[in-house]
């Protein structure tokens, strides 16, 4: 059985998946994980190896058209990038050893990043809406996306931004002003904005949003902002106004999306920016199903290479996908680990798919502790602001935790103005599963849990269902049991600016450089 090799490099976060000719996805990593360095754009022989492996191939499928990329290169003054030809697929794999005389099948970069997400989910049709900072031309798109009758399929483009307009460009760019790395940091821009106030929303909004529901900018946010723009700001209040503006853009165009195509009730979210999980927490107040591939960013569009090239659904299994620590997973251990010492670390099964650790490469704490976060933070060499995410049992969901209620605008609205204060109907966020940490939720009792709470008492939950097959969910009943207490703190493995541990040898490092015990 021969397979099908998708690939994404040469940006950022660069990864690897193989799918065989059944539709099994029989492997998706993480070239960082393999190279030690964080968000690594290039690929490396490890991760190369490791996906040959698992047989021949059939077809090499690239999540992206080099050549109309260069074209976008040579628009935005990118001449050096745009007449290299070092990051060519051949030529970045030849740079390795590989000299494949097989075709390598070249695919657009948002279309990649939707049949990742719509060929794993389980719908027959839906919108799929891409939004990310760039690729090739494209910032936003949004598709009709449906399966022919021999289960192949289908995607119609209905909505287009190209660049220089784009969200994430104007994300990343604040994220650089407000002092973090842009293409990697924004997530801390998003746990820093429940820190400030929103004085600076209309400024933001009127200096460079030009008309939000057809996704315009004022300016060409690629090159940033000067250091010096809004000086004196509190880069709190920059992330706030960010963070405000970015969920108001999201929800006019999903608002938008969801009345002109009323009749579909399915929609998958991906790109760069669905990993706002402040913000995805509005879409289940349209939708009916709402699907977000747990790596929905541009290394996730690896396994979108793969599906287009393969065609029909997926046979998606989890986003355990990675390098294998064989052995059961050691759910004693780690509670005796617990009890006696509050943290501990886990390296067990196959490596997560995706920047979130969902419990196979973890760091674990009692979310009961006053002190644990400081605490986790000083293990983790990360600020003292940064929130921490409960992994729960999904039954103890609705006692714990509750949907925020959120103003949705109107598609007319055009107003700079924060959007829980535009007007339009006050529908309750759902409940429901939070599998891959994507959705926020504010906790009931924040004394309770002081580990897993941020300073808005909200939580970016991951529930663990009744019929999940991973140790997580032994360890979390085994957990209760012993405690009465249905979570656990759940974070990953790793140090701020590394990346998340991927075999046995990174956790006998992690471990005796950082004195936490990791269990296998």
């Amino acid at each position: 059985m021969s397979n099908y090799l998708g690939i994404s490099a040469g940006f950022h976060d660069a990864g690897v998946s193989v799918v065989n000719s059944n539709g099994d996805i029989l492997f998706a990593a993480h070239a960082e994980r393999y190279s030690k360095k964080k968000n690594d754009p290039m690929l490396n022989t490890a991760i190369i190896n490791e996906a040959l492996s698992y047989g021949s191939l059939k077809q090499i499928a690239w999540y992206e058209k080099p050549w109309l990329k260069k074209t976008r290169q040579l628009y935005s003054g990118e001449y050096s990038r745009a007449f290299s030809l070092r990051d060519l697929p051949k030529q970045q794999l030849a740079s390795l050893g590989y000299k494949f005389t097989g075709p390598i099948k070249c695919h657009k970069h948002h279309l990649s990043h939707a049949a990742a997400g719509f060929q794993t989910s389980l719908f027959d049709e839906a919108i799929v809406v891409v939004v990310d900072a760039i690729g090739e031309w494209d910032t936003y798109t949004a598709w009709l996306a449906d399966y022919d009758k021999n289960g192949y399929a289908r995607y119609k483009r209905i909505m287009r931004q190209h660049y220089p307009h784009s969200l994430g460009l104007f994300y990343s760019a604040m994220t650089k002003r407000a002092g973090l790395k842009p293409l990697e940091e924004e997530y801390i821009l998003m746990g820093m904005a429940a820190y400030g106030k929103n004085i600076w929303y209309k400024k933001m909004y009127n200096e460079f949003v030009d008309k939000d529901i057809k996704q315009t900018w004022r300016k060409n946010l690629h090159i940033g902002v000067d250091k010096h723009w809004l000086n004196g700001a509190l880069n709190e209040d920059i992330a706030t106004a960010t963070q405000s503006i970015t969920e108001h853009c999201l929800a006019i165009m999903m608002t938008q999306l969801h009345e002109t195509y009323s009749g579909i009730k399915n929609c998958v979210f991906m790109g760069g920016v669905a990993l706002n999980c402040v913000a995805n927490s509005h879409l289940r107040q349209l939708w009916d199903n709402v699907w977000i591939m747990p790596n929905p960013g541009d290394c996730g569009s690896s396994l979108g290479a793969a599906a287009l090239s393969y065609g029909k659904r997926l046979n998606w299994q989890g986003p355990y996908l990675g390098t294998d620590i064989p052995g059961e997973y050691p759910c004693e251990e780690i509670i005796s680990e617990l009890l006696n010492n509050k943290i501990v670390g886990v390296a067990s099964g196959r490596a997560e798919f995706g920047p979130r650790a969902l419990g196979n490469r973890s760091l674990l704490a009692d979310p009961r502790e006053l002190d644990i976060k400081d605490k986790v933070n000083a293990i983790k060499r990360r600020q003292n602001f940064r929130p921490f995410a409960p992994m729960i049992l999904i039954e103890f969901l609705d006692r714990h935790f509750e949907a925020q209620h959120i103003a949705l605008p109107m598609v007319s609205e055009r107003q700079p103005a924060p959007l829980i204060k535009l007007p339009g109907k006050l529908i309750p966020s759902k409940l429901g599963e939070s599998s891959f940490m994507q959705y926020v939720f504010e906790c009931k009792q924040p004394d309770l849990f002081p580990a897993i709470v941020h300073v808005d008492n909200s939580s970016r939950v991951q529930t663990v269902s009744k019929n999940d097959k991973t140790g997580a969910r032994k360890l979390l009943e085994m957990w209760y049991t012993l405690t009465n207490c249905p979570m656990l703190l759940n974070t990953s493995l790793n140090i701020r600016g590394e990346p998340i541990v991927n075999d046995r040898a990174d956790a006998d490092r992690f471990e005796k450089k950082y004195g936490v015990k990791v269990c296998s």
